[in-house]
């Protein structure tokens, strides 16, 4: 394997994908992900580029993204795939000076365009670019099994169910202080929810689609996958504790604000006081 499918880029999109295939979290063509990269990073592959790029208009205008480059997983492609044809189903595309349109450098080489949630992609990662200074440059969805599920048993309120997964698994709140956001039921693959996701993304790094999956974002795919990783584990264990008629005990308020200073965060003052109103 040489050029830019050697890339730490396209290897480590492989293993992302891959690994969330194995966890269940992507069924068919289910889930997408989208890595921000720097002109330093994909000039050095610029002979694998395709002579005549492909010039595709956005739906929604994205310029505070401009001459951006990302490496994004396909419309229609299976995760469980990438790992063996990784240039039929990534795309590595720039976004144009204005914002309003992109071209398509490598990938998707059986054809086909990116993943159907670019729109959505696109305007949360403007969001944490400029939140993070840029340091944030992935977004990924999925759809995790037992977060999802919890969609359905537990309220629709950003604070509480932040306050529910913070005390599933105590590494919860060091892993995402800032909680988990909650968009409305929306037609996927649509600007709509993709406005309403960037908005959460605003003021949490976890987004929740009920009754369909989740949005993350991180610097790197490790980072993204993590979070995820360790906001489906709380729900899995929180599964479990429903199952069993729910739970008898937990971790207190006045624990897990030790539990940000220890570790040195500051948890999200809503969930915590969730805390409170029980007790009240």
């Amino acid at each position: 394997m040489s050029g830019i499918l050697s890339s730490w880029f396209v290897q480590g999109m492989v293993k992302a994908t891959t690994d969330m295939w194995l966890k269940g979290w992507d069924e068919r063509n289910g889930g997408n992900v989208s890595l921000r990269l720097l002109e330093e990073e994909v000039k050095p592959f610029a002979a694998d580029f395709v002579a005549e790029p492909r010039h595709l208009e956005l739906s929604q205008p994205a310029p505070a993204l401009a001459n951006c480059w990302f490496l994004v997983t396909g419309s229609g492609k299976f995760f469980r795939n990438v790992q063996l044809d990784p240039a039929d189903s990534l795309v590595l595309l720039q976004v144009s000076a204005d914002g309003m349109s992109y071209r398509i450098h490598w990938g998707l080489v059986n054809g086909g365009v990116p993943t159907s949630e670019l729109a959505s992609h696109f305007q949360s990662h403007a969001v944490r670019k400029q939140l993070t200074n840029g340091n944030d440059r992935v977004i990924m969805h999925c759809h995790a099994t037992n977060f999802i599920a919890l969609s359905y048993v537990l309220e629709l309120d950003a604070a509480s169910f932040t306050r529910k997964l913070w005390e599933g698994s105590t590494e919860c709140l060091v892993v995402f202080p800032d909680g988990v956001g909650i968009v409305p039921w929306m037609v996927p693959g649509t600007d709509g929810i993709g406005s309403k996701t960037a908005a959460q993304m605003k003021s949490h790094s976890l987004v929740l689609w009920p009754f369909h999956g989740i949005f993350g974002a991180g610097p790197t795919l490790d980072d993204a996958f993590g979070l995820i990783d360790t906001a489906e584990k709380s729900s899995e264990v929180l599964v479990k504790v429903l199952s069993m008629g729910g739970m008898k005990q937990t971790i207190s308020t006045a624990e897990l604000i030790a539990l940000g200073e220890r570790f040195g965060v500051q948890p999200w003052q809503a969930a915590l006081d969730v805390g409170k109103r029980n007790v009240a």
